[in-house]
């Protein structure tokens, strides 16, 4: 079996991390059951990404993590493809502004 590149399977949306999180964003994919994303920290500072099956769910998940927390910190400058519900929606804070780059897909 196997490894299938990324394909892409719905639109790229964007948002601006910073000291506190802007309005979460929807990930909409066109396929039924898409779980995947490549998201991009394009920023020189860790995100601490929040997600969620709503958009209160994104915006309380993304907190600074400093003993134990829900959001996934973002290496800066990093490339990831990672796997959460279906129409996530996402948003982040940072240090200092940081733009995130999420397109939904299948593969790796």
């Amino acid at each position: 079996m196997g490894i299938n590149a990324f394909t892409k399977t719905g639109n790229t949306v964007t948002f601006t991390a910073n000291t506190s999180a802007p309005t979460p964003v929807q990930v909409t994919n066109t396929t039924i059951g898409g779980n995947q994303y490549r998201i991009i920290n394009s920023g020189t500072t860790v995100v601490f990404l929040g997600y969620g099956t709503t958009a209160s769910d994104a915006t309380n998940a993304a907190a600074t993590i400093t003993t134990t927390g829900t959001a996934f910190p973002l290496l800066p400058s990093t490339d990831e493809i990672l796997t959460f519900v279906p129409n996530a929606y996402f948003t982040g804070v940072s240090t200092s502004t940081a733009v995130i780059y999420i397109t939904p897909g299948d593969g790796v």
